[in-house]
């Protein structure tokens, strides 16, 4: 005998259908099965997926022979967090409110010394890596090198594909949401090359950022690091997420109370950038410390 639901199932043709409940179950299930199977494989994609085969993008990872190697030292014990590097990196380059190509992170923790409580600010941008994952991954050939190794945007080409963005390591790329094209530290080409600093390191009133040319053992950034490798044990030179394998040309003076380790988890990683947030007060401790001070 048919049941009610059967009835209720019935077709044009008077043939009973299937039951809705079984279908409806079975679609459920289906698509839950698709977003899970979904996020698996995001989560299973490597950054060098995305990168190109080599013939792509050899030619644009090669520096133009102009004998000189730019890179930067960041004195994280001497940064006060004034900001007056980003307000100069936004004046020079005009960019708008809400987005960075160069931000100051802070962080506050206890020291392993048991001194009490350090706060490190640092100040980050693009790393300029010597195997930059950007110029791998770019589609459209607009990431390349510059003038002593940096790593710039023609911005003739880029498209806004965003990979850049997917593969940096260090969070130090965004996309221009108007002009919808890949922004990032370009080392100021502009000003070196009529014998200026980028105004990041000009305008610094601690003296925490060193920026030069790393063949030139005359320049600041040169001077600093033989100094901090010879004659300051106390300091020492680390590089931001070695493990990366990218080379970076941006170095970081750490010691006891500054260390690596507890201000590198902040920093952004592939697929982000610089924002807001990160200028938020109860984010600066390590986790739990937000909760006490509230």
């Amino acid at each position: 005998m048919e049941t009610s639901e059967q009835a209720r199932e019935r077709d044009d043709t008077g043939q009973v259908g299937p039951d809705r409940r079984q279908v409806l179950k079975t679609g459920l299930t289906a698509a839950t099965g698709a977003v899970v199977a979904g996020e698996a494989a995001a989560q299973a994609r490597r950054p060098e997926d995305l990168f190109l085969p080599e013939e792509e993008w050899r030619a644009r990872m090669t520096a133009p022979d102009d004998g000189k190697r730019y890179g930067w030292v960041v004195d994280t014990r001497r940064c006060f967090g004034c900001h007056g590097c980003e307000v100069a990196c936004k004046a020079e380059n005009d960019i708008p409110l809400g987005n960075y190509i160069r931000q100051t992170f802070y962080h506050d923790h206890e020291c392993d010394s048991g001194s009490g409580v350090a706060r490190i600010m640092v100040p980050m941008a693009c790393q300029h890596c010597e195997d930059a994952p950007c110029i791998k991954a770019c589609p459209c050939g607009s990431l390349h090198k510059g003038p002593g190794g940096s790593v710039q945007v023609n911005y003739d080409t880029c498209s806004g594909h965003s990979a850049c963005k997917e593969v940096c390591p260090y969070g130090a790329i965004y996309i221009d949401p108007v002009a919808n094209q890949a922004i990032k530290c370009h080392n100021c080409t502009h000003r070196l090359e009529v014998g200026l600093e980028p105004p990041c390191a000009s305008t610094c009133p601690s003296e925490a950022l060193y920026f030069g040319d790393l063949n030139d053992p005359e320049s600041p950034v040169s001077k600093i690091s033989a100094l901090l490798e010879i004659e300051n044990p106390s300091g020492k030179l680390a590089t931001l997420r070695e493990e990366k394998g990218t080379k970076p040309r941006m170095r970081f003076v750490v010691d006891d109370e500054h260390t690596m380790e507890a201000w590198e988890p902040k920093i952004p990683r592939e697929g982000e950038s610089y924002a807001p947030e990160a200028y938020d007060v109860y984010g600066w401790g390590e986790p739990g410390w937000e909760e006490e001070s509230r």
